[in-house]
């Protein structure tokens, strides 16, 4: 069999945790990814997966073997793309990185109006409020909100987004608005588990600061926060995209909006060797138009 075909289903058995999952992403039987990675286990002499009737998982060998599968898939799958014509029409696999929100809300329309432009391209999502290991991962490009520490990658800035604090009109009505954020201490307040802030909210010109709050409710999504805070359960921080909506339908209010941080960047991420990839340019290309529709400015 194929290095490359083994290698692939190698990956694919990790990232869906096992081998009938595995076929059915790849569109094959699952006798012949259990081949594939039972070649793959023999040329590389060591096993790669704890196989059990309920459960399937990496070795630590396999582990270790992942991250390079990846970069090398990436590497062919690039080269490829690469060959097949500098400024053709995009084709192949794009991958992609972006948090939940905004991946639905500012990623996936122009994901989907490049998919039904060019026929030979194909696209994978990662949607996720945390960053991932770009290079290991093989992404493509990663959207990331905030400061950026992946100095070694090329940065497209594409836009800002603000904080926000927000409540219902009935909740304000209620319990009156707050006007400084130390009046957040009188206040019922919804934070996040595993989202962008916690109980500390950042406040002042430097974003340095903080205001610890009392959280009435804790929740570890963005969607559970504003659904919350609409229902007059108390105020919520969020960003300036994820609340807008809400805002413009007049479900939500926002207050302290004076005592804002700055803004946080918005930028696209990718390995200078992904530059040349025609889906690359085409994904940047149209989320730079988006940007300049203000979509979420």
């Amino acid at each position: 069999m194929d290095r490359f075909e083994t290698l692939t289903a190698f990956v694919t058995v990790a990232d869906r945790r096992g081998f009938a999952a595995a076929a059915r992403a790849l569109g094959v039987s699952p006798p012949v990814v259990t081949r594939a990675v039972a070649a793959l286990e023999r040329h590389l002499g060591v096993t790669l997966f704890h196989r059990s009737t309920r459960a399937v998982s990496l070795t630590d060998e396999g582990a270790a073997f992942l991250d390079r599968a990846r970069r090398i898939l990436a590497d062919l799958r690039e080269a490829e793309q690469v060959a097949m014509g500098g400024r053709s029409a995009p084709r192949g696999q794009l991958y992609i990185t972006a948090p939940v929100m905004f991946g639905r809300m500012h990623v996936m329309p122009v994901v989907g109006a490049l998919l039904a432009q060019h026929d030979g391209l194909t696209a994978r999502m990662m949607l996720l409020d945390r960053n991932v290991r770009i290079i290991e991962e093989g992404i493509d490009v990663a959207v990331r909100i905030g400061a950026l520490v992946d100095s070694a990658l090329r940065v497209v800035a594409i836009g800002s987004v603000q904080q926000t604090i927000v409540a219902s009109p009935a909740y304000l009505a209620d319990r009156g608005i707050p006007l400084s954020p130390g009046d957040l201490k009188g206040h019922n307040c919804i934070v996040g588990s595993g989202v962008r802030v916690g109980s500390v909210w950042p406040f002042g010109g430097k974003g340095d600061a903080g205001v610890e709050v009392v959280p009435r409710l804790t929740v570890n999504t963005v969607d559970a926060a504003i659904e919350a805070a609409e229902g007059g359960l108390g105020l919520a921080n969020v960003l300036s995209y994820q609340s807008a909506e809400a805002i413009a339908a007049g479900r939500l209010v926002r207050v302290l909006a004076d005592h804002a941080p700055p803004p946080m960047p918005v930028n696209l991420l990718y390995d200078a060797g992904r530059a040349a990839m025609p889906s690359v340019r085409a994904f940047i290309d149209a989320m730079r138009e988006r940007a300049r529709q203000k979509a979420w400015n």
